[in-house]
């Protein structure tokens, strides 16, 4: 797991049991920091860090002091405290100076495991609150797995950071959006981003799986389970062991597959279809559906208690047409992709108007359907609105400018004027300062203004 953590404590020797428990848990970004004034330094310069592991009783300095430091200067940090005396009134304490957890020594790593897990769950949570709060736009630590989804959509790139949030944990997720957003792409994105990333990623059409042959399929069969059958069979889950399992088109599955798969999301096991044992299935789930999951369920065509267990973390893409600006970025990857060669074909601004401008009810993928006939017929030349389908072409473009933007074209004079008569107003009409912070000669301002009706 790549989330940091960071040992603050005096003794050498509990810390470095505690380092060793940590990386067999599967933490293998840890620091130490032996004098706690140090690691306080270090925060008020602006280090951050996912956990804090905080020994209450230091020489140099408390323990509960620093979580006050830590908690003012980086509130993301989440802290747990651990001390070696068991006492009811200083974990309160802690707890209400802002700690996570109070751990008393010895600590074992089920104990440990499980507190970190519910820590970096809790500041996970609270980061995907965050993300709607800020101005600014998120920045990707994985830059390079979210890379191949294209955009520059805000609306797009928090719903990327918010998927590379919930990849860190094995939460199930459930993306929703129309056919043709990219659900399969992002589900991809989100197992490269996870822990479980070397791992297998199995995608499994859920409409094209036979219920006949459901149990067989997903959970595998022993030799002789059906007559003729000489082999065993591996199932899906057994197949994917240890990565991530995306169930695409889940709202087609009738009600009583719904209930089979329920049990292995519930339980996490399962049983090959003529063992008679149990099997763990170490797998994450990620569900995608274009289908109105609430208004299946409300006709109890979907089972309520599977949709809560499959929307551990709920993603839900936006249509092509409300992120337009992402449009002739698109454009620009297919066209590439299309000439095999690195080199782009053009698009001249008609066309490009009207590609911007069209609704695209089957998303990306009618896009890069349309471009990629556009580019055959272009034959190299630039694509012009004779090469676009006639659904497209026929469309308007005459209120179209540059980048398929539409706006009303207004008359430079008009511009200057409304701007002039701004900046008088706003110094109560005296003349001197407009014309200083306009950057013109008083003379000129006085001609204008009386050009205007001004006095």
């Amino acid at each position: 797991m790549n989330s940091s953590i960071l040992l603050v404590d005096d003794d050498d020797d509990f810390m470095a049991i505690l380092k060793i428990k940590l990386q067999k848990i599967g933490y293998a970004n840890v620091r130490q920091e032996v004098n706690p004034r140090k690691a306080a330094a270090a925060f008020s310069k602006g280090t951050c860090v996912d956990i804090a592991l905080i020994d209450m009783t230091m020489p140099e300095m408390e323990g509960i002091e620093l979580l006050e430091l830590i908690k003012n200067t980086c509130p993301t940090t989440e802290c747990i405290m651990i001390t070696a005396v068991n006492e009811a009134s200083v974990a309160v304490e802690c707890l209400r100076k802002g700690a996570y957890d109070y751990l008393v020594k010895p600590v074992s790593s089920d104990t440990l495991a499980l507190a970190l897990n519910r820590a970096l769950e809790r500041k996970r949570l609270l980061d995907i609150l965050d993300i709607e709060k800020k101005g600014s736009l998120p920045r990707l630590i994985y830059a390079d797995t979210f890379k191949p989804i294209v955009t520059q959509s805000p609306k797009m790139l928090r719903i990327l950071k918010e998927a590379e949030l919930h990849a860190q944990s094995d939460v199930p997720i459930l993306l929703t959006g129309e056919s043709g957003t990219g659900k399969e792409l992002l589900a991809q994105a989100i197992h490269c981003a996870s822990p479980r990333s070397k791992f297998t990623f199995t995608p499994v059409n859920m409409a094209s799986v036979s219920p006949n042959l459901f149990e067989s399929e997903f959970f595998g069969h022993t030799k002789g389970a059906f007559t003729g059958a000489e082999k065993g069979r591996t199932g899906y889950l057994e197949h994917t062991e240890g990565g991530t399992v995306f169930l695409d088109e889940i709202g087609t599955m009738p009600l009583d597959l719904q209930g089979k798969l329920l049990r292995v999301l519930q339980d996490g096991e399962f049983i090959k279809l003529g063992a008679n044992r149990n099997q763990r299935a170490d797998v994450r789930f990620v569900a995608a559906t274009n289908e109105n999951l609430e208004l299946l369920m409300s006709h109890r065509e979907f089972r309520k208690d599977l949709f809560y267990r499959i929307r551990g973390g709920w993603l839900h893409l936006p249509p092509l047409r409300e992120r337009k600006e992402d449009i002739p970025l698109l454009i620009e990857k297919f066209l590439k992709n299309a000439t095999g060669n690195g080199d782009t074909i053009q698009v001249d601004q008609d066309a490009m108007c009207c590609l911007v401008e069209y609704e695209y009810p089957g998303n990306v993928r009618e896009l890069k359907s349309i471009v990629q006939s556009a580019a055959n017929l272009a034959q190299g030349k630039p694509i012009t609105k004779r090469n676009l389908p006639d659904s497209i072409k026929n469309r308007t473009a005459a209120a179209c400018v540059d980048e398929g933007l539409q706006t009303e074209i207004v008359p430079l004079a008009q511009v200057e004027q409304e701007h002039i008569l701004s900046i008088y107003s706003q110094t109560n009409r005296n003349k001197s300062k407009t014309a200083r912070l306009l950057g013109i000669g008083l003379n000129t301002l006085r001609r204008k203004l009386k050009a205007y009706g001004e006095s």
